[in-house]
């Protein structure tokens, strides 16, 4: 009887687990990627609706950014600017610090898809 009643309690448990883990990661806050060159929305990416990894280029008159995007996350994969510190600042897939790249006035920032606060306008 003890045996069954483990089995039970195990069971119940995991299955709260999974349906929590579900609506996390598929009921979640929807992110968007907005991309800026110069302070202009150049383009805005849903990441939960993104199947397969997508690459593109962001040139502009001061040089080119290489624009990497995969479910959930953003990077800079490769600039030609001089110091590069868009690419180091890696993935972007939540928090408030967007990836800058000042030498191409390029900017990329999370949406959640929320009302504009005052500071943000």
């Amino acid at each position: 009887m003890k045996t069954k009643t483990l089995v039970i309690i195990i069971s119940a448990v995991l299955a709260i687990s999974l349906a929590a883990s579900a609506i996390l990661y598929f009921g979640g806050e929807r992110k968007t990627a907005e991309i800026y060159v110069d302070g202009e929305l150049l383009r805005s990416i849903d990441l939960a609706a993104v199947t397969e990894t997508q690459t593109f280029t962001v040139e502009t008159e001061e040089g080119a950014n290489v624009i990497e995007v995969e479910r959930g996350r953003i990077r800079v994969s490769d600039a030609d600017c001089p110091d590069r510190v868009c690419v180091r600042s890696g993935w972007l897939s939540e928090g408030d610090i967007p990836i800058v790249c000042l030498p191409h006035g390029l900017v990329i920032r999370l949406s959640s898809g929320g009302e504009v606060d005052s500071v943000s306008r």
